[in-house]
């Protein structure tokens, strides 16, 4: 998978971002594509661009952006006062798919966690997508605990 590099998303990668988050059943109910491009999009990055304990980062295949995912790492006082890494809004661009890509930017996200000095790192994923889930499993990851949401 040559010319793939993960790096820290920019401003003008947003539109690719929103664009990947929407391409699929859960996204495209939940995503506004535009044009314009929603400023709350804008103002979102902007907010996790200035925020050290975030990432937002992109694969960029020679250019273009085919993958995205978001890492946050979190001080807790359990596990000793451990942080943890926390992967989420991992997607890969249609086109991109089924090469291997999405295996690469988790690692890739794991390696950021080691670095930060994370004891443990940890993902959700919507209770729908059996198949993520496979793949997460796939990668080592168990289904270890139940997760709730409640919209405000």
């Amino acid at each position: 998978m040559s010319g793939i590099t993960m790096r820290r998303a920019t401003e003008v990668d947003v539109p690719a971002i929103v664009a990947m988050l929407a391409d699929d059943p859960l996204g495209a109910t939940r995503e506004a594509l535009g044009p314009p491009l929603s400023e709350a999009y804008v103002t979102a990055f902007r907010a996790i661009d200035a925020d050290p304990n975030q990432l937002l980062a992109v694969a960029d295949r020679d250019g273009a952006v085919v993958g995205t995912l978001q890492l946050t790492f979190i001080a807790g006082l359990s596990r000793k006062g451990a942080l943890r890494g926390q992967i989420e809004a991992v997607r890969v661009a249609a086109p991109a798919r089924g090469e291997g890509l999405g295996g690469r930017m988790i690692e890739w996200a794991i390696g950021q966690c080691r670095d930060h000095g994370c004891v443990m790192v940890q993902l959700t994923s919507d209770a729908s997508r059996a198949e993520a889930h496979r793949f997460y499993e796939r990668l080592g990851f168990s289904a270890s605990h139940v997760g709730f949401k409640r919209p405000l």
